[in-house]
């Protein structure tokens, strides 16, 4: 078309992007600068992207955001999601589909006490949903009681001004208040910077949350949201004793254990979700990144049958889920979704996450003894990180923009990894690997050999 850029004409491309383009997280006054342009990834094949330049690179963070978690250029799912389209592309949620059928019974297969799918199209969303199903059984079924959801310190749950009202990263929730009410957080977990000297920290830090319940009221609380493994707050994995203890905690308290699964789930972690390592049972399960591997736009809230006979009343015309998510019903996410799954068990990906993460674990270790800024390596499958500090008695944590120089220095040798960033004050220190499910030895040893070069040119 007569006065548009060719998809061909990479550098024109560029300037489109840069004269039009508003990129997530990203301050723009940098791109002023004419030499300067915003990343443009062109192709992807398996742990491999392209730039416009034709920079090849290895992404160990899926996407960027831990999302691409079977790599890129799958034509199955692309087929999948075209000859879907084909046939049905959409049709509101209030109704069905073939695939959003087939999906969420083979969904549930991999969820034992699970019972029902709800279809929406973001992680945020999806942890909205769970927000607002809280707030309704609390009038529904508690006299208006009820209605406060705990959230943990350092965890995140999303974007929208609900999410953030659970957002336990100072830096991602600042300058978007004030906040709806009923939101409470509790202490983080994490046992590297623990805030209590005691032998069973777990347990300890478990009953922190129960001392939250006895200020606030337990009549009050109605819902307790947490990540199985903690992400953008620094790759937290739970201490020994602290599920038991939540668990018992919540079943005291009839409090609903709502698990966040927007990073670990389908896969990411080794198991098909996060929460299956601790023998956890929620009550809601929510997930978002990993599902349909980006490639296609979905996400799920997922339920016991016990709160899905919560909103059945016929005799009262409020009583059922009051809520539409537009593009939960359209038919490219399921159909992504289940070719998605499908490979994931024909390519044995949970053993292959299982295998390659403890080899990330093991590269991580031996650079920890090699380079005094790792404070701590930690992690759960293909999901680790590595806390930088500046000085390893006293914890301190290493200056973020010495982390950020480790990150540069990893993408000048064609690896892209994450860090904390924009999230907590003073500790966005931590380096995050998150490469897809089909990562090899080779893979592995390229990412943490980078960090090793990386870590050499930064510190010496």
């Amino acid at each position: 078309m007569e006065g548009y850029t060719n998809a061909n004409d990479i550098s024109a491309v560029v300037a489109a992007d840069k004269a039009h383009v508003w990129h997530h997280l990203s301050q723009h006054k940098g791109y002023e600068t004419p030499d300067v342009d915003p990343r443009i990834i062109v192709e992807g094949k398996g742990l491999r992207v392209w730039d416009a330049r034709g920079k090849e690179f290895i992404d160990a963070v899926s996407g960027a955001v831990w999302t691409v978690n079977v790599g890129y250029g799958r034509e199955s799912i692309a087929n999948a999601v075209r000859d879907t389209l084909l046939k049905m592309n959409y049709f509101a949620g209030v109704g069905g589909s073939i695939p959003g059928a087939l999906f969420a019974e083979k969904l549930i297969s991999k969820m034992p006490g699970m019972s029902r799918v709800y279809y929406s199209n973001s992680g945020s969303e999806a942890n909205e949903k769970v927000y607002k199903m809280v707030r309704q059984i609390a009038h529904k079924h508690h006299g208006g009681k009820k209605w406060k959801i705990l959230y943990r310190e350092r965890d995140y749950h999303g974007t929208t001004i609900g999410a953030l009202a659970t957002s336990g990263q100072a830096e991602r929730a600042i300058q978007y208040g004030p906040y709806p009410d009923g939101f409470v957080m509790v202490p983080h977990c994490l046992e590297y910077r623990k805030q209590w000297d005691v032998e069973n920290y777990g347990e300890r830090a478990a009953d922190a949350i129960e001392e939250v319940i006895l200020r606030e009221g337990a009549d009050t609380i109605g819902a307790l949201v947490l990540e199985p493994v903690t992400a953008g707050g620094g790759v937290i994995t739970p201490p020994v004793g602290y599920w038991e203890r939540v668990q018992e905690i919540c079943k005291k308290y009839n409090i609903l254990l709502h698990i966040d699964e927007v990073v670990c789930g389908v896969g990411r972690t080794g198991t098909w979700f996060g929460y299956q390592h601790y023998g956890i049972k929620p009550d809601f399960v929510t997930m978002a990144k990993g599902v349909a591997s980006g490639y296609a736009a979905i996400s799920c809230t997922v339920t016991t049958e016990a709160v899905f006979d919560m909103f059945k009343d016929a005799g009262d015309h409020l009583s059922y889920f009051r809520d539409i998510s537009t593009f939960g019903g359209c038919t490219a996410g399921p159909a992504a979704a289940l070719e998605n799954m499908r490979i994931i068990e024909d390519e044995g990906l949970l053993d292959n996450t299982l295998k390659m993460g403890a080899r990330v674990i093991d590269n991580l270790n031996a650079l920890m003894e090699k380079h005094k800024v790792i404070g701590d390596v930690r992690g759960k499958g293909l999901f680790c990180g590595a806390e930088l500090v500046a000085d390893r008695v006293t914890k301190e944590p290493m200056d973020e923009k010495k982390v950020a120089a480790v990150v540069a220095a990893c993408n000048a040798q064609g690896v892209i990894i994450g860090m904390t960033n924009r999230s907590i004050p003073g500790l966005n220190n931590t380096l995050c690997l998150s490469p897809a499910l089909i990562a090899t030895a080779d893979d592995i040893d390229q990412i943490t050999g980078a960090i090793d070069n990386a870590l050499t040119t930064v510190f010496g």
